[in-house]
C-alpha cells in the first residue's frame, strides 16, 4: 500500500516568527490537519528552533552531526575558525543560549576579516562587529 502524500509534503513553508507590522513575536493560535481538515484553536507555545533560517538550521545540523566539532563547522561553512565560532555564537544568541560572550578571537587579523568579506563568507555587519572587537 502506497502512503498518500500529505499536503505539508508538497508545500513546505516556514511560518514567520515575527510580526511583519510591529516586529513583535507572533503567537501560534491555530493548528490544522491537511489530511482531514481538523483544526485546533488556542494559544500554543512557539518553538525557538522554528525561527531559525534554513542556513542556521543546516549549520546547527552540521554542528550536532559532528558532535560539537567547530573545525567541521568551519570546513562546512568554508570560513576561518574564528568566523565559524562567531557565526555559531550568533546562532546561540538567537536561540537565547549565549550565556557569557566569548572573548574576541586573538588570532583573527583585519586582513583575514576583509578577505572573508570579499569572498562572501562574512556579511559586512559581521565584519564590522569583528573589526570593532579587534580595536
Amino acid at each position: 500500500m502506497t502512503e498518500r502524500p500529505r499536503p505539508t509534503d508538497r508545500h513546505e513553508h516556514r511560518a514567520p516568527s515575527d510580526c511583519p507590522v510591529c516586529g513583535d513575536r507572533l503567537a501560534v493560535t491555530r493548528l490544522g490537519c491537511g489530511s482531514c481538515g481538523t483544526e485546533l484553536a488556542g494559544l500554543f507555545s512557539s518553538c525557538a528552533f522554528c525561527a531559525l533560517t534554513e542556513k542556521e538550521t543546516e549549520m546547527l545540523h552540521v554542528f550536532l552531526a559532528s558532535r560539537g566539532n567547530l573545525r567541521d563547522l568551519e570546513k562546512h561553512l568554508g570560513v576561518s575558525y574564528p568566523t565559524a565560532r562567531l557565526k555559531f555564537n550568533q546562532l546561540l544568541e538567537k536561540l537565547g543560549l549565549a550565556g557569557t560572550p566569548d572573548p574576541a578571537p586573538t588570532s583573527l587579523t583585519r586582513d583575514q576579516v576583509l578577505a572573508e568579506v570579499a569572498s562572501g563568507a562574512l556579511s559586512p555587519a559581521e565584519a564590522e562587529s569583528l573589526l570593532a572587537s579587534l580595536v
